[in-house]
């Protein structure tokens, strides 16, 4: 079990992490955006779902292995960009999001593709392998039990600050977006974030 000091430091340097913006918060603030509150709620659900499979991955040793192999990693970049693209060619194909202006789609959906658009990105793998070990040590216990307690902490504090964003865009949605003038912008941004994640991915 992490020592209480080792835990304040790990939760304070999460934090800092987690608010840095990255794929998975702006899929949440698109889906919020886009489709509202709950949307945006599963959305963070399914995210943070995610999160937990990498947390079990890396400790049960499977995210090094993925790591060590450079054509895995590449392969699951690349399935990120291809599963990106589809979603965002969705977002243009859908009826009834080009006469509403908005990016719809059931919760079911909008859960999976929370899921796998943190499953799919190859620099969480990595994150949790040079992250998670640096608040490890061996006087503390079995290192898979520390890398678990740590692992879920870094889930709790990821899913409330998903949570908020969630609530954020959903308000934005109702106090501006959802104004007649603003409705066929909430299509384009879902459109631009899915393909500029996309792009972000092969470049990085």
């Amino acid at each position: 079990m992490p020592q209480p000091a080792v835990i304040g430091a790990f939760v304070a340097a999460s934090v800092l992490l987690i608010a840095l913006p990255g794929p998975n918060l702006l899929y949440i603030l698109a889906r919020s955006v886009g489709q509202g509150r709950r949307a945006g709620v599963v959305s963070a659900l399914g995210v943070e779902t995610g999160t937990v499979a990498h947390v079990v991955a890396a400790v049960l040793g499977l995210s090094t292995v993925v790591a060590a192999s450079p054509a895995a990693m590449t392969v699951l970049k690349f399935a990120g960009v291809a599963y990106l693209l589809y979603l965002g060619i969705g977002v243009l194909r859908e009826r009834h999001g080009a006469e509403a202006g908005v990016a719809t789609g059931p919760l079911g959906r909008v859960y999976l593709d929370g899921v796998l658009v943190n499953l799919l990105n190859p620099k969480v793998v990595l994150f949790f392998l040079a992250f998670l070990p640096q608040f490890v040590t061996e006087v503390d216990g079995s290192v898979r039990a520390q890398m678990l307690v740590l692992g879920s902490v870094f889930v709790v504090l990821g899913l409330v600050f998903d949570l908020g964003c969630a609530v954020a865009g959903a308000r934005l949605r109702r106090g501006v977006l959802d104004r007649p003038r603003f409705r066929a912008g909430q299509r384009i941004l879902a459109v631009t974030v899915y393909f500029g994640l996309a792009g972000y991915t092969v470049l990085a």
